[in-house]
């Protein structure tokens, strides 16, 4: 894949890219209740860096697009903007995914840990794969 470089949502997609598709190789090579503790945790944390690169590179494609006018920048907000822009299908299955990554930031309850992990191999995985197929098809544009 090649792509021009100085453009900054081609830079952060690519770290994007790599994020989504280790994430999704855990959930192809075994199955959540086969995962230890620690590979669990390791979900979790590749979780949030996908969904941090995620929400910033749909941040920088608006602004590249200069769909980005005088709003506050947060994933919220982003989100809100992709929709209108007909990036995303459905923003609220991204602010529940914003959501679940703060309470993962915030809580050492296992069971709610256990219930996110389950949401992201089947809701968020979807929708991020919809996200990296929007902007694979843009990526040499």
């Amino acid at each position: 894949m090649t792509y021009n470089y100085d453009i900054r949502w081609k830079q952060r997609f690519n770290n994007f890219s790599k994020a989504y598709n280790l994430l999704k190789s855990v959930f192809e090579e075994k199955k959540i209740e086969d995962l230890s503790l620690l590979e669990r945790e390791g979900v979790v944390q590749r979780f949030e860096y996908t969904y941090e690169l995620a929400w910033k590179t749909l941040k920088d494609y608006l602004e590249y697009n200069g769909n980005l006018n005088n709003i506050d920048i947060s994933p919220r907000n982003i989100f809100k903007e992709a929709y209108s822009a007909k990036i995303i299908k459905n923003q609220e299955s991204f602010i529940d995914m914003m959501l679940s990554r703060n309470l993962l930031s915030h809580t050492y309850d296992f069971i709610k840990f256990t219930e996110i992990i389950e949401k992201i191999e089947n809701e968020y995985l979807k929708i991020l794969n919809e996200l990296h197929n929007f902007f694979l098809e843009r990526i040499n544009d």
